[in-house]
């Protein structure tokens, strides 16, 4: 039969704590020279029963606090016990306030806080909670935390689909704040995990040529309007996607950037932009259209008729497209966001028009924009009346 060996209570407090700070039991017996595991699960087990005064009783006899022939540690007992109470306390004050009971989300809260100062199973009897039931809480939060994550997903991945990733994430967060509360850095994770970022491209330009007037530049680049249908600006620009070469012209109101004038034709000539012309609603006076130097914009008729209408024309500089940004940029847009991103190069004559029109139909009354408070430029204009 092998010698029992006595340990002093500054071993056993110390090997307590050393299992207390998440140290392996292993490696605890082998820093201390413990010789038996079952004696520090005996000492472990009087720590978590409030015992922490049999750690002074001799080996071999049954003892009662506070008698016997060790009275002399009752110092390292009072210790040991004042050690047990303190971290009572420290789970009781994480859960002062909580009302009639302790609820499935603090006691999550309060073990996840505590977990590296004391036992699960320690703080689980201070809150009068089975360990068990802990551990089927946690199980349930992270299937339940997995289960939102995965819907936040798919109402990302929905977005981004139904407008053909068109939008950044900026667009994205504005869409789905309307219904919910989400953060833009988590469209932004989770448009990067799945590769949904925009896929337009983004077009280069460098200006040429040299400045030179032919009608005064009275928009001067000054695309602000505190009104709608106060400043316009119109262009032409190929489609080349068809078997043969088709034009869309189509007049912008700077207000909301909106389409109110569009013609698509196959032949560019002057009856083609005073097509465009004639679409456009009844001005108010001191109306502004702005174009580009082109031989349509500068011919007699068009001017004629934009006089006749009491129209102020106003013209970019000879090879300064961005003069008439605005409008160039609607153009750029629509050919990334349909022919482009559909990768329509070759299609029909029907197919490129009803894309046209379709598109002209998004982007007036759905597309949102930025610059808009995140509105489609039909509900700013409605909002702005």
């Amino acid at each position: 039969m092998g010698t029992r060996v006595s340990y002093p209570v500054e071993v056993k407090l110390k090997a307590i704590e050393m299992r207390l700070a998440g140290i392996p039991v292993k490696e605890v017996m082998e820093t201390l020279q413990i010789r038996n595991r079952t004696q520090l699960k005996t000492w472990m087990r009087w720590h978590r029963n409030g015992e922490a005064y049999r750690l002074a009783q001799p080996v071999g006899q049954s003892y009662t606090h506070q008698k016997g022939s060790h009275s002399q540690d009752a110092l390292s007992t009072l210790k040991a016990e004042n050690q047990y109470l303190k971290q009572q306390n420290d789970v009781f004050k994480k859960v002062q306030r909580i009302g009639k009971g302790v609820v499935r989300e603090v006691v999550l809260n309060v073990v996840e806080e505590l977990k590296k100062q004391l036992s699960i199973s320690q703080i689980c009897q201070c809150l009068g909670v089975p360990r068990s039931t802990y551990y089927r809480w946690q199980k349930n939060e992270q299937r339940e935390e997995t289960k939102r994550k995965k819907w936040i997903e798919q109402k990302i991945g929905e977005q981004c689909r139904n407008h053909k990733f068109r939008y950044g994430y900026r667009k994205i967060t504005a869409l789905l704040n309307q219904t919910m509360h989400i953060n833009h850095k988590t469209v932004q994770r989770v448009m990067q995990k799945y590769s949904w970022q925009c896929r337009v491209k983004r077009k280069k330009r460098k200006q040429t040529g040299q400045p030179y007037q032919v009608v005064e530049n009275v928009l001067n680049r000054n695309f602000r309007a505190e009104r709608p249908l106060q400043k316009l600006v119109t262009d032409i620009t190929y489609l080349p996607f068809g078997p043969k070469q088709l034009y869309l012209s189509s007049v912008q109101d700077l207000f909301n950037g909106e389409i109110i004038a569009y013609s698509i034709g196959d032949c560019q000539n002057v009856e083609f932009v005073l097509d465009t012309l004639s679409q456009l609603p009844p001005l108010p006076e001191g109306c502004t259209l702005h174009s580009d130097q082109g031989s349509v914009y500068t011919s007699y008729a068009y001017q004629q008729k934009v006089k006749e209408r009491g129209i102020i024309m106003s013209m970019s500089r000879k090879g300064t497209p961005a003069d008439n940004a605005s409008i160039e940029s609607f153009h750029s847009i629509l050919k990334s966001e349909t022919f482009y991103l559909d990768e329509l190069t070759f299609t029909t004559t029907a197919i490129v028009e009803q894309t046209v029109e379709n598109y002209i139909t998004y982007y007036n009354h759905i597309r949102i924009q930025t610059k808009l408070n995140n509105q489609s430029p039909v509900q700013y204009r409605k909002l702005a009346v």
